[in-house]
């Protein structure tokens, strides 16, 4: 959106003309119901540097009738440009500004989302502020170094609740006035607004009291499971406190389960926003569970770290998320009572293999990126900013020491409350706690960008007694069009030593050692003159970050027993690496799938069976060879259907099985099935067949051609709910029709009505591998359309369009070369410009492993 922008220097300039004291924000929502636009006034009090000066006010609204600085009446039609209120001839010391204005309800995610629930046909609205989303709702200085009071004063419909930071009040004539917060960012405030529903508890330790609220439509409520919820709450608060060593700061803490959410969820002040897909609907397993507690974890997490304390800019937003996901999951780890204590394993599994992922991207960046403005912060959310950064901090924490971590934490939390702050604050309070110079390993590690690959050297005798040990860093060349030079890091790293147990057949760690690598080479002395074990596994643990090889025994023993590691962390390890492998076209597509195919059956771990699941999908769908990927999805799906009729009744294993077998199921046979488990005429002990499961198997019938509209309306009928309608759209989207994609590209493309959500189901459904030919003619579509919607839509759908819509089935030279011509000659937006070349390298890169699987087969 033009004029929407805010660079860093605009943002420093202001900071040191502005403090900001408080916002006074008068909301007139009684209108919600029916949509359309609210009254909102804004008061602000700030203090001006220099006599005369000038500044500005961020606001994005359709109308602004009323501007009065310091009560002088200003002209809106003369200071209200470009999503700016400028501010003339400021006062040396207080000043007072009044901003009134029409805003807009959106249905976008962003700002104030406004949403019908298809089952009251009830309206239910929440605020979504990160990164520069307040300003669509009040008037304010848009960036998270002005921090300020805020009191909100809201008039809503009758019968409906309020939820903002501060506690709620009782109402008085429909009228809600919360009192002021702390001193936070704007980003962090919020409004959830609507007839929820509510359960309510407390959380009591030492005299401490904080009320909790878990909310939700009430459409959900009866799927809610608050105790649960709760439970995991109270974890999060027993571990972060004394972890801190600083009380929970905020007077309350609700967590508000609303819909259509573009994100997981949102760290508001002692609101936090979290998507209504976590309230499950339907049976799901235990790594859904798991999934869904860290992201509870993670928002507590940031109370402290983000809301309490809080970036300068938005540079630093790496370590405000990261720190969220590594605490997040060293308190899953570690809590008490915790169901997850091999959280690690689900984090080397997933968030690393994102980090790796992105990192060999053409935008990889160092995760403490150069954000030059809100453009840049936008994009950013991302593997490195998450993934890499949480794998980095959990690398200084070994590095450090854990005590010594927590006690530098602990410092820079009473040093900078309700402050702002730079990265450099918290190495200072680190190095303080442990004695450790942490300016190389920050330069190398977080101003750097790229990914090392460590691997073992290892000499033997005739005996098979280790002669020599060494571990050899790589640094690869950074992806063509990224910035910077390859660098070799220091590591600290365990190498774990392996051996099959006669007895159990399992693989056993016999010995582990842990050390510091770094430079090209480092010997490893300390394993000379023992025998050599089955398997040696550098980076055992995940202390690091970085790629790792097996030697030539390690690989062949890996590959014959990769389901047989005793524990569930090396396991998920090798599996990580041949993944990376397979991405990297160093293992072919086909020898991935007999890999998977030999191993997976032992695997208990089950996120890590669903993370194969889809690997496996990923891999025939783009990185095999194309004459041979019939074959090797008709192997992958008898193979499928074998593990679900073999998994234990009712168990995840046989959840996972059939959804999977869903996903993929091809002959008439197996379609066959799919329809008779709809109508009951078959069954498969154990399985529920449920509303989320049945959407499955409809989606995979219409995508296929088995089902159309009757069908896919008569399942809408039996669910009609948000989720339903959902489920839908996807379902007609994926119909293999002209006509079909014809409608779903028109719905999502030239027209604007669609809710994120709704859009988002349209394009998956919309984009199936298997109808490559049907998609082809939208390829040069997609190419016209693409900088029009960015620079039309809002960030979030303008964003869903460009990744989603992108023709990435469609592997070939061809789609590279007309990549390349648009990215020449249609000059868009560095923020768009990076989303197409990283769907263009993703295309790229199946192109290599194609050629590498052919290579295979030869």
């Amino acid at each position: 959106m033009p004029g929407t922008n805010l660079t860093r220097e605009e943002a420093q300039q202001r900071a040191e003309l502005l403090t900001v004291d408080s916002y006074e924000i008068d909301l007139d929502l009684s209108g919600a119901q029916e949509g359309g636009t609210y009254r909102s006034v804004t008061t602000v009090r700030f203090d001006v540097a220099r006599d005369g000066a000038e500044s500005f006010i961020d606001l994005v609204a359709p109308t602004v009738h009323e501007v009065v600085l310091n009560g002088d009446q200003l002209d809106p039609a003369e200071v209200f440009a470009d999503s700016r209120i400028a501010l003339p001839g400021l006062l040396e010391g207080r000043n007072v500004l009044r901003v009134v204005a029409d805003c807009a309800y959106t249905n976008t995610g962003e700002g104030l989302h406004r949403f019908v629930d298809p089952v009251d046909e009830q309206a239910y609205l929440y605020t979504q502020f990160e990164v520069p989303d307040a300003r669509r709702v009040f008037a304010s200085f848009e960036q998270p170094d002005l921090k300020a009071t805020f009191q909100f004063t809201v008039k809503a419909p009758t019968g409906w609740t309020v939820i903002s930071n501060s506690p709620t009040p009782e109402p008085k004539d429909d009228v809600w006035a919360f009192e002021p917060t702390p001193r936070i960012s704007s980003y962090i405030t919020a409004l959830i607004v609507g007839p929820y529903h509510s359960v309510h508890s407390v959380y009591e330790k030492d005299g401490q009291s904080v009320p909790l609220g878990i909310y939700c439509r009430p459409s959900l409520a009866e799927f809610l499971d608050s105790d649960a919820i709760f439970e995991v709450t109270r974890q999060g608060f027993d571990w972060f406190q004394e972890k801190f060593d600083y009380a929970y700061p905020f007077a309350k803490y609700d967590q508000l389960f609303v819909p259509e959410f573009n994100a997981g969820a949102m760290e508001n002040a002692g609101a936090v926003t979290i998507r209504d897909q976590y309230v499950f609907r339907s049976k799901v397993t235990d790594a859904a569970y798991e999934v869904r507690a860290e992201t509870i974890l993670h928002e507590l997490a940031h109370m402290w770290f983000g809301d309490l304390v809080t970036m300068e800019w938005w540079n630093d937003l790496w370590l405000n998320e990261s720190f969220a996901t590594y605490t997040s999951i060293a308190c899953q780890a570690a809590a008490p009572g915790s169901r997850w204590p091999h959280s690690w394993t689900t984090f080397a599994n997933s968030m690393k293999t994102w980090a790796y992922r992105q990192d060999q991207l053409p935008s990889t960046h160092p995760i403490m990126a150069d954000i030059r403005d809100l453009d840049d912060v936008l994009v950013n959310f991302d593997g490195i900013t998450y993934a890499k950064g949480a794998s980095v901090l959990k690398q200084l924490v070994a590095y450090v020491g854990e005590d010594e971590f927590f006690r530098g934490v602990q410092a820079y939390f009473k040093r900078h409350a309700f402050g702002n702050t730079r990265l450099s604050d918290l190495l200072g309070a680190l190095e303080e706690t442990s004695g450790r110079d942490l300016k190389t390993w920050s330069k190398k590690w977080l101003e750097t960008a790229g990914i090392n690959v460590l691997r073992p050297e290892i000499a033997t005798d005739a005996d098979g007694v280790i002669t020599s040990f060494a571990v050899r860093q790589e640094a690869p060349a950074l992806p063509a069009g990224a910035k910077g030079e390859p660098t070799l890091r220091p590591h600290r790293i365990a190498i774990g030593l392996y051996d099959l147990d006669a007895a159990s057949g399992k693989l056993v760690r016999t010995e582990r050692i842990e050390l510091d690598v770094d430079g090209e080479l480092t010997a490893v002395p300390q394993l000379g003159g023992r025998p050599r074990p089955a398997v040696v596994l550098l980076n055992d643990d995940d202390l690091s970050y970085a790629k790792v090889r097996l030697d030539e025994e390690s690989l062949r023993t890996v590959t014959e027993h990769l389901g047989d590691f005793e524990a569930s962390l090396p396991r998920a390890l090798c599996w990580a690496s041949a993944w990376d492998m397979t991405r990297d076209a160093e293992l072919a597509a086909r020898d991935y799938l007999s890999l998977v195919l030999s191993g997976i059956g032992k695997e208990s771990d089950i996120g890590v069976v669903q993370s194969l699941h889809r690997q496996v999908k990923l891999a025939i769908d783009l990185y095999a060879d194309p004459a041979a990927r019939e074959a090797l999805l008709a192997r992958w799906t008898d193979a499928t259907l074998a593990h679900l009729r073999a998994a234990e009744p009712a168990g995840d294993h046989q959840l996972a099985w059939a959804r999977a077998f869903a996903a993929t199921a091809r002959t008439p046979e197996q379609l066959d099935l799919l329809e008779a488990l709809l109508d009951g005429t078959q069954t498969v002990e154990g399985l529920a067949v449920d509303t989320e499961l049945r959407w499955a198997f409809v989606q995979r019938l219409a995508a296929v051609g088995r089902f159309d509209e009757a069908e896919i309306a008569n399942e809408y009928e039996r669910d009609r709910t948000a989720a339903g309608e959902r489920h839908a759209a996807t379902a007609r989207a994926a119909r293999p029709t002209a006509e079909a994609k014809a409608e779903a590209w028109a719905s999502v493309v030239e027209s604007d009505k669609l809710p994120n959500a709704v859009q988002e189901a349209v394009i998956g459904g919309f984009v199936q591998t298997d109808q490559r030919e049907l998609l082809a003619d939208y390829t040069d579509r997609y190419f016209e359309i693409v900088k029009g919607v960015w620079d039309s839509r809002s960030h979030e759908i303008a964003q869903q369009i460009a990744i989603g819509l992108y023709p990435s089935v469609q592997v070939s030279e061809e789609i590279l070369a007309k990549t390349d011509s648009w990215l020449a000659a249609a000059e868009p937006s560095a923020a768009l410009r990076r989303l197409v070349s990283e769907s263009r390298a993703g295309v790229e890169r199946a192109l290599r492993a194609q050629a590498a699987d052919a290579a295979a087969a030869a």
